[in-house]
């Protein structure tokens, strides 16, 4: 039955992300479609209340726009977390948030981490909720939306790499904003709350009082999913009941966070005008998806062994952190797709899976290339993609291409910085911390699951990912500027590199094909992929997961 279920929801997410991908190609073409008789007029409205012209832009116009958006996003996201004490919509009188705290808060979400040092229900206003943390989670994915694409056209040789703006405009109007409203009223139809009412006091049956909170929670619960975004209005995020209530609710949240990172795969084929390319990308991405849901789905099964050399029957799985309304299979499979989606709303506490279970989303998110985020995940796999070209290339002593363009020194050296900073950022700071007390003091469980605490929380902060093992302290100075570093560093370099990239290839002449082109759009171009990912993974990882679950993992056997 567990498998059936998995088995039922993966093809769901197939049926939805194909024809999701031919939208998305049409959503954003350069060239005029049916759908600007559709949204042209909202969209031309805002472009000319915010004063933005449409022209193409270059690579370097088109990163500067990105980035000067999203400098003065973080700085009214800070500005209003730090004033939410005074702000309007505050029935439960939270005070501002505290610098340091406001700062990764801020840096967290405008990064598309939603890394939570604090718990929303008691460290947030509903206007910190609405306008800081729902907008940001609209604008951030909009934005990583329109990098893919800018990246998708300059690999596949169109004019431009596009306009930034009319980009993060279609990425809302055309994408978000609708599929959001669906989204919230299926999740308000199951109980889901959306609301401005403040705490109810309620009795329980001991005659004790308890404090309820609530709020606009199914409006966050939608876009935090299909943002693949993932900070939760409450504390223990989609765990809780008004999160996520029930297994259709579970569905619908998993089928939220993994359309769009499912359908670009399929956009990138009709881009390049090759289905059959966006085939191969999906399946290799695919695959390694496939591999880690059965480790992790196999390992929980199989439950706890020292709980079972205890006496302690392990029948219905190591169950614990996780909700029994989930069970085992929704519980893992749920666990797979937000680190493979980096999307980080967890329905299960992460820091309760057995070793092997953990290793799981810990190597989902130090790949950043199982489908990924909300189109930094797809850049990603086009980088590994290109990566694999030219080392195929190397080794039949032609100079490579991809789609046409040749990939000389100058993509390979940025492509170089992109991969080697994704690793620099996640162990050089761990290192730190464990080496220091500022950051081993937070460490609630010592010894090698302490170990990977600490790589769980740089990984995912890396990623943009957001989830944690969350035994540990770490809403202390030390770990809100570190991790809140990583992010801004994690995000923002790669973008930059890549789309220098797009505008290097973008203005290369096309090559045509020949008996010698290494064709791209077949089961070899995908063996090679894979071996490519994996085994950069592995040379760059494995030791310190040796360090963490690997070893945790042989000493409960």
């Amino acid at each position: 039955m567990d498998l059936i279920q998995i088995a039922v929801v993966l093809a769901l997410v197939l049926l939805c992300a194909v024809p999701m991908g031919a939208y998305l190609a049409r959503a954003f073409s350069l060239e005029p479609t049916r759908l600007d008789r559709v949204f042209g007029g909202t969209e031309r409205f805002i472009y000319k209340i915010s004063g933005i012209t449409t022209e193409d832009m270059n690579w370097k116009t088109y990163a500067k726009a990105l980035l000067f958006s999203n400098f003065v996003m973080v700085i009214i996201a800070y500005l209003l977390l730090r004033l939410q004490g005074v702000l309007p919509l505050n029935p439960s009188n939270i005070a501002g948030m505290e610098p340091l705290l406001s700062f990764n808060t801020a840096t967290s979400f405008l990064t598309n981490t939603n890394l939570q040092h604090y718990s929303g229900e008691s460290g947030l206003s509903y206007f910190s909720q609405m306008m800081v943390i729902i907008y940001l989670m609209f604008t951030t994915p909009a934005t990583g939306i329109a990098l893919a694409l800018a990246f998708m056209r300059g690999v596949t040789g169109k004019r431009s790499v596009g306009n930034f703006y009319v980009d993060l405009v279609r990425a809302h109007t055309r994408v978000l904003l609708p599929l959001a409203v669906v989204v919230t009223l299926l999740l308000v139809a199951q109980g889901v709350p959306q609301t401005l009412g403040g705490t109810v006091n309620a009795t329980t049956l001991e005659g004790a009082v308890q404090q309820i909170a609530r709020g606009p929670v199914a409006a966050l619960e939608s876009i935090k999913h299909l943002g693949t975004n993932g900070g939760g209005f409450f504390g223990v995020n989609s765990s809780h009941p008004f999160e996520n209530p029930t297994p259709l609710t579970n569905v619908i949240e998993i089928l939220s966070m993994f359309l769009i990172p499912a359908a670009l795969p399929f956009t990138f084929g009709h881009m390049a005008a090759s289905r059959k390319q966006g085939k191969i990308i999906f399946a290799a991405m695919g695959l390694v998806f496939l591999l880690f849901l059965a480790i992790v789905t196999v390992n929980e099964t199989n439950g706890n062994p020292v709980l079972a050399g205890a006496g302690l029957s392990q029948a219905a799985g190591s169950m614990e952190g996780k909700e029994v309304r989930f069970g085992i299979a929704q519980s893992a499979l749920f666990t797979a797709v937000t680190t493979a989606a980096t999307t980080g709303t967890v329905n299960n506490m992460h820091d309760t899976l057995t070793p092997l279970g953990g290793l799981v989303p810990l190597a989902e998110m130090m790949l950043n290339c199982v489908f990924g985020g909300d189109g930094v995940g797809m850049v990603n796999i086009l980088m590994y993609a290109i990566m694999a070209v030219f080392l195929a290339g190397l080794m039949v002593g032609r100079t490579p291409e991809f789609l046409g363009r040749k990939i000389e020194g100058k993509e390979m050296k940025l492509i170089a910085i992109t991969i080697l900073v994704h690793p620099l950022i996640i162990l050089a700071p761990s290192a730190i911390a464990l080496a220091t007390d500022m950051g081993a003091s937070a460490i609630s469980n010592p010894g090698f699951h302490g170990i990977s605490q600490v790589v769980y929380e740089f990984t995912s902060s890396a990623a943009n990912n957001g989830s944690g093992f969350e035994g540990l302290g770490d809403n202390t100075p030390f770990w809100n500027v570190s991790t809140g570093l990583v992010m801004l560093f994690g995000r923002y370099i790669s973008m930059i590199a890549l789309l220098a990239a797009a505008g290097s290839l973008l203005a290369k002449k096309p090559v045509p094909d020949t008996i010698g082109t290494f064709k791209t759009d077949n089961g070899t171009f995908m063996v090679i992929l894979l071996s490519t990912v994996l085994i950069v993974g592995a040379l760059t990882f494995f030791p310190v997961l040796a360090l963490g679950p690997i070893a945790e993992w042989l000493t409960i056997r």
